[in-house]
């Protein structure tokens, strides 16, 4: 953990915010300063993290209008009346979804351009577009198009793009929701480099359990509230959807809470193997690929991949960014044409949720987008239905451009889980998505496959695969591997382990699973005693 120095870069009082049309605040009376090193901010989607972090770079309230009241200084200027493209020589920011920032075809164009606006000379910005390649990890990606880059590698560009800048105040809204464990772990790493060295490094994320042990200072923000920024140990108690290791040290008493793995390993009760084993499948069989082979035009991603799913199913696809889970996906689905081999799939609808969820939504409510889907679905499901199942009741007459990057995510699957569909295609579903959001989520897709669905999704967060899948399955370039069920696929020192899963190889792999082994445990351990 790096140490707080030197004076306030910037500084928000009061600051008080509603945005265009808004029947409700933003932000309400906030005051906090930011200075060197790294300050975390928690906190349910729709909550204001991302609008707190746009006050720094002047896009509230230059770009976004609205009502504010109080005073936001960065570097000593008023940025209430200071241009943002002065302001965006102090502060690099980087959006929760990078397809928002992306101006340029080429990726070393992508992450030369803000330099290039501020005339850098050519020679010094090459230097700095590789410097900055290297410290998000994506020294490989050069002379790759944007088009051809998975959302993960896009967002790797984007955080690149704002490190180029070198900027004194560095602000990323969920920077690593797409990212592969080695990719954010890269990320993150190049952020706390930057907070010992002087920079004041602002991050928005839901899920702070890999920040806790390198952070400087937590802050948790709730309806436009914000509560902090203090130190982890005295926020702790403030967050919303505590981290997995968080919620297993409160439930077991451990004091003090642990951090990280390698702190609970020395703490975690031991549990005798259960077996991780894949449950069989028993349904009919859903769809199938034969001899798939597909790629672009960089290269081929799938290669003669054999792989079925049946009816009742939740299928999971993990791996490495850029490895093929997007098409393999697609691939099911019918939605990528196969260079060789065949794809099969049972009668019924296809829903499909793609990365970036702001290309399914363009009508002027949540309730008309999902209305106009039963109706093509010819389905007499009440719209109701399924916004009351995730969460979107309070949301449901908003136009959906409106709304924070979760609750536009919860929007989209709401329009295309509605109607019944038969095969489920769920590209990164939870990004931008809070704890209450993903469980109920979760809590959909396992009722869908009860009902007979076929569920598919790609993801990168352990977290939901523990929770939703029968059986996870590892996409890489050139290799396709049925990884058995969450307990053998993401525990021990696999790459996409859970935080509790890193505790016990074989599993449980969450916390729930961990509290019921020992429940069911203590009858034995008594009689031992």
């Amino acid at each position: 953990m790096t140490a707080l120095v030197g004076a306030e870069l910037a500084r928000i009082e009061g600051v008080g915010y509603r945005y265009p049309a808004a029947t409700e605040a933003a932000l309400a009376d906030i005051s906090f300063e930011v200075g060197p090193g790294l300050t975390a901010i928690a906190g349910p989607s729709g909550g204001g993290k991302s609008t707190v972090l746009r006050l720094l770079n002047g896009l509230v309230p230059h770009f976004h209008g609205g009502t504010i009241s109080g005073q936001v200084l960065i570097g000593g200027r008023d940025a209430l009346r200071t241009p943002t493209a002065t302001l965006a020589r102090l502060v690099g920011f980087v959006f929760q979804d990078p397809e928002a920032q992306m101006v340029r075809a080429g990726v070393e164009d992508e992450v030369a351009f803000a330099l290039e606006n501020l005339a850098i000379p050519r020679a010094l910005m090459q230097a700095r577009v590789e410097e900055a390649m290297a410290a998000a990890g994506i020294a490989g990606l050069a002379g790759r198009r944007i088009d051809t880059l998975s959302g993960g590698e896009r967002q790797r560009v984007a955080i690149a793009s704002a490190l180029a800048l070198r900027p004194r105040i560095l602000a990323l809204d969920e920077p690593t929701s797409q990212l592969d464990p080695a990719g954010a772990r890269l990320v993150l790493e190049a952020c706390r480099r930057l907070a010992a060295a002087g920079t004041a490094v602002v991050i928005s994320e839901h899920r702070v359990g890999a920040l806790l042990n390198m952070t400087d200072r937590l802050a948790v923000m709730q309806s436009g509230r914000l509560h902090g920024p203090g130190t982890v140990a005295a926020m702790l108690p403030k967050l919303i959807d505590p981290p997995q290791l968080v919620c297993l040290g409160e439930a077991l008493r451990w004091d003090p809470i642990p951090l990280t793995a390698a702190d609970a390993r020395r703490l975690a009760p031991h549990l005798d193997r259960a077996g991780a084993n894949a449950s069989p499948a028993t349904g009919d069989l859903a769809w199938e690929l034969r001899g798939a082979t597909a790629g672009y035009e960089t290269g081929t991603l799938l290669d003669g991949v054999g792989l079925a799913g049946t009816t009742g199913q939740v299928t999971v696809l993990m791996g490495p960014n850029g490895g093929g889970k997007t098409t393999l996906l697609r691939s099911i689905g019918g939605l990528h044409r196969l260079r060789s081999g065949t794809a099969w799939r049972r009668p019924g609808r296809v829903a499909y949720l793609p990365q970036d969820p702001g290309v399914l939504l363009h009508r002027r409510s949540v309730r008309a987008e999902v209305a106009y889907t039963i109706s093509r679905a010819r389905s007499a499901q009440p719209a109701g239905l399924i916004i009351d199942r995730l969460g979107l009741r309070g949301l449901a007459d908003r136009y959906p451009g409106d709304l924070s990057s979760g609750q536009r995510q919860r929007a989209a699957l709401a329009a295309i889980l509605a109607g019944d569909p038969k095969l489920v295609l769920l590209d990164e579903p939870t990004r931008g998505m809070d704890g209450d959001a993903r469980r109920a989520l979760t809590e959909l897709l396992r009722a869908m496959a009860a009902d007979g669905a076929s569920v598919v999704l790609a993801t990168h967060d352990s977290e939901l695969a523990a929770e939703v899948a029968d059986r996870v399955v590892i996409v890489a370039p050139g290799a396709v591997r049925d990884a058995g069920s969450p307990d053998a696929a993401l525990s021990g020192d696999q790459a996409f382990a859970t935080d509790v899963g890193r505790l016990y190889p074989g599993g449980p792999v969450t916390v729930d699973a961990v509290l019921r082994r020992i429940a069911a445990a203590a009858p034995s351990m008594a009689a031992r005693s």
